[in-house]
């Protein structure tokens, strides 16, 4: 079995409990706040692990972020190759939840901006070919770290979320999976229909030599690449909180994957674990054993 190693964000969220998104200008009251572990990457790592399968964590964090180690340390995750900057402030999250469990993001990329070469040699050093490198866009150096993997022979899988214009001058040719929401999928295609389908063939299109997933919330997701395409409906549930929902999708599909599940089973369990997450609140805190997905 190949290593897998997410190479991303490590985050502390602060957690809003609110009746609705704040509005510009308007002030409201809290029913709740809450500090939890968070970021794309340390929420994608703690959903490899918690199927069971070993994962690193690599990213950076300042002195105090170290709890985030603790928090992965108890989801299995391998916080080895994880650096702590003593001068430099951990990534932060703002997120506001709704009581209908949409949310609402503003971030701090604090040590998240702080990678660099070095550190990028570092960690890829203790991969070889064909082992799993994820990657999301909330750290700096992207482009370097995509094109030494490359170099390495490593299966690289990229979520461009959150999504700004900094995406479209990276090397996504040389990404093997590319996992896109409806925003981001938007974006990278250039087409703004809501037609999923149109999105799915701009993308494949220009990244036809990717495989290509797109979630797409309560419509479920879809797959195009070697020749094959799939769609997967969502599961019907009551969505508490969405935080994760699509980082928990991720992680469960590239673990499903090296379990040796075809492309469609993983989308189910992807699919399944994600529904579990929104019922859940709460970002890696939320993320579902691997028991409650794989088993009937």
């Amino acid at each position: 079995m190949h290593r897998i190693v997410v190479f991303g964000s490590l985050n502390i969220d602060t957690v809003y409990s609110v009746d609705h998104i704040v509005r510009p200008g308007e002030t409201i009251s809290s029913n709740s706040v809450m500090k939890n572990p968070g970021g794309k990457g340390l929420n994608q790592a703690s959903a490899i692990a918690r199927t069971g399968l070993p994962v690193f964590m690599a990213g950076k964090i300042g002195k105090d972020g170290e709890m985030l180690c603790s928090v992965l340390s108890s989801f299995s995750v391998d916080t080895s190759l994880i650096s702590v900057d003593q001068n430099g402030a951990t990534g932060n999250a703002m997120i506001q939840v709704s009581k209908e469990g949409e949310n609402s993001i503003v971030l701090f990329s604090g040590t998240n901006g702080m990678i660099d070469e070095e550190y990028i040699d570092y960690v890829l050093s203790h991969f070889d070919e064909g082992d799993v490198l994820v990657l999301q866009n909330e750290i700096n150096m992207l482009s370097s770290i995509i094109g030494k993997a490359r170099a390495r022979g490593m299966y690289i899988v990229f979520n461009p979320a959150p999504f700004d214009s900094s995406v479209l001058s990276l090397p996504l040719s040389s990404v093997d999976l590319l996992v896109v929401n409806e925003i981001e999928g938007a974006g990278l295609s250039g087409v703004e229909s809501l037609d999923h389908k149109a999105v799915m063939e701009e993308l494949e299109r220009r990244f036809g030599e990717s495989e290509i997933i797109m979630t797409m919330g309560k419509e479920g997701a879809m797959y195009c690449g070697k020749g094959e395409r799939y769609y997967v409906p969502a599961k019907a549930v009551e969505a508490v909180d969405t935080t994760a929902a699509g980082d928990t999708f991720i992680g469960y599909y590239i673990a499903s994957r090296e379990k040796g599940f075809s492309v469609p089973e993983a989308l189910e369990y992807a699919t399944k674990a994600s529904a579990i997450t929104v019922s859940r609140k709460g970002a890696a805190i939320s993320v579902p054993e691997g028991w409650e997905v794989y088993e009937k």
